[in-house]
């Protein structure tokens, strides 16, 4: 039998590297930006298909890398598949993979929202995945919730769900337990309860002056059921809403307790493009404040440390999302715009959006993406004569104005004026293309990741560079593994273990 060259054997070897590396960042980049709703360029449909390819795909060929991407930032939806990929296909794992997945996934349910986790739980028991490891995994995620009761009364049906699919035991007698089993199996055989939301969920079917004492998303039913009226009813909920309430009610309720600079800041973002000009422009000061300071506290130890930063910011019209991401691509390159000011040494940042409006707080999406334009003008030297230690591009790639400049004008500037790549060059695009199961990139010498929260802008940065072609399979699956360490706390341990010896 001939075997191929030496030669020929490596670089069949560095190509599998390189085409692995390059499936792993697609799949990085689709899980952190893709959520199988409508874009504004692909229906629900289209990114739901392209999605159930790629985790496919992904899972069969790149198990180990498919679990360790719960330990990265992606989003809470394809969180959650992964997770029901990995429970639906335990019998293809070794035994060894089973015990890193169930660590794994047992880490990031809870990280997940609850509502999150009990709609998991619901698309578990419809796939009938019902072997001894999932029951395990939920049993020990149900044991950990601080008040089982509360869920009772705020997720009736996923906390019902799960109980019956892992065969939760609900004993008789005044435990709290056995009033949840009561409460969700036996309505109405009880008087009474102790626990006294479950308590208040009874009395609220016939007294008003229960509803406030239950979490808002239940009291709005009771609310609507007795005809309280909208703005009262507000009022008396409000001490009982989570902050994401508050803010979603604010303009009703006015109350001077929602801190609006404590939000995180993509949402605080989604928040103030949400208000009308007039209310923006008459709140200026409140707004702006809100926006640096959740930024600082983004920014964390980063802040100050990135130099010289230059920014190019998609404002065009198709920043305004869908009607099921409403204004969210653009929400995401208003909150980059304060983080990356907050990350760029004091004094040191500037940015652009391609409308050429200098307004920040009056953003809104419009017109075409001139994105060549903009980038030229961000590689222009700043005071001193000095060139940007970073160029940011938040955008989702669509440059049209004209068509294809930007890419041409970052591959000259990479080849002819900066091969030495002084200027560190990154793009970050918020919107998912299905059709390309991927990402849009403007140019290939330019590193690009999928964002969806502002906030996750150092992050991403970090797995961009994997993208420049520079480093190849080994050096990303040490990353990866540095990362599942860091999710599961395994460099704590070690330290501990050094420490002690």
């Amino acid at each position: 039998m001939n075997t191929p060259p030496e030669p020929l054997a490596d670089l069949r070897e560095a190509l599998a590297d390189l085409v692995a590396a390059e499936d792993v960042l697609l799949f990085a980049n689709a899980a952190i930006t893709a959520t199988g709703q409508r874009e504004f360029r692909s229906g629900a449909l289209d990114q739901q298909l392209s999605l159930d390819f790629l985790h496919t795909y992904v899972r069969v060929n790149y198990r180990r890398v498919y679990a360790a991407s719960l330990a990265l930032d992606i989003n809470d939806h394809n969180a959650a598949r992964i997770v029901l990929g990995l429970l639906e296909t335990a019998g293809e794992a070794s035994a060894e993979e089973r015990r890193t997945e169930g660590r794994l996934i047992a880490a990031r349910l809870a990280l997940l929202p609850p509502q999150r986790v009990y709609r998991l739980f619901g698309e578990v028991r419809r796939a009938g995945i019902n072997n001894r490891r999932t029951r395990a995994i939920m049993r020990d995620w149900l044991a950990a919730r601080p008040d089982l009761g509360h869920d009772a009364v705020k997720y009736r049906s996923g906390v019902k769900t799960a109980a019956r699919h892992v065969h939760l035991r609900c004993p008789q007698g005044a435990e709290p337990l056995a009033e949840v089993g009561a409460f969700l199996f036996r309505p109405g055989k009880l008087p009474r309860y102790e626990h006294p939301l479950l308590d208040a969920w009874r009395r609220a079917h016939y007294e008003q002056g229960a509803v406030a004492e239950l979490p808002f998303t239940v009291a709005e039913g009771f609310a609507a059921r007795h005809g309280m009226k909208r703005e009262a009813f507000l009022k008396r909920a409000a001490p009982r809403m989570t902050r994401l309430e508050r803010l979603r009610t604010h303009a009703v309720t006015q109350r001077p307790d929602v801190d609006l600079a404590a939000m995180p800041l993509t949402r605080l973002a989604l928040y103030v493009l949400a208000l009308p000009f007039e209310q923006r422009t008459a709140r200026r000061a409140e707004l702006t404040g809100a926006l640096r300071t959740a930024a600082r506290r983004a920014a964390g130890g980063h802040a100050g440390s990135w130099g010289r930063v230059h920014a190019v910011l998609d404002d065009s019209f198709s920043s305004s999302g869908s009607g099921q991401k409403r204004r969210r691509p653009l929400a995401v390159a208003l909150a980059c715009h304060h983080l990356l000011e907050a990350l760029a040494a004091p004094g040191a940042y500037r940015g652009l959006w391609t409308s050429g409006r200098g307004d920040t707080l009056l953003v809104r999406p419009w017109g075409p993406t001139p994105l060549g334009m903009r980038v030229l003008d961000a590689l222009e030297p700043g005071p001193g004569g000095a060139a940007p230690d970073r160029l940011v591009i938040v955008s989702d790639g669509w440059d049209n104005a004209p068509a294809g400049l930007a890419g041409e004008v970052l591959r000259v500037w990479r080849t002819r004026l900066d091969p030495g790549r002084r200027t560190a060059v990154v793009h970050v695009n918020p919107v998912y293309d299905a059709d390309g199961f991927e990402v849009r990139r403007l140019a290939a010498g330019v590193p690009t990741a999928g964002i969806r929260d502002a906030e996750d802008l150092p992050a991403l940065v970090e797995i961009a560079r994997f993208a420049e072609g520079r480093t190849g399979a080994a050096e990303l699956h040490a990353y990866l593994d540095r990362r599942v360490a860091l999710f599961l706390g395994e460099d704590d341990r070690e330290e501990e273990k050094e420490t002690v010896s």
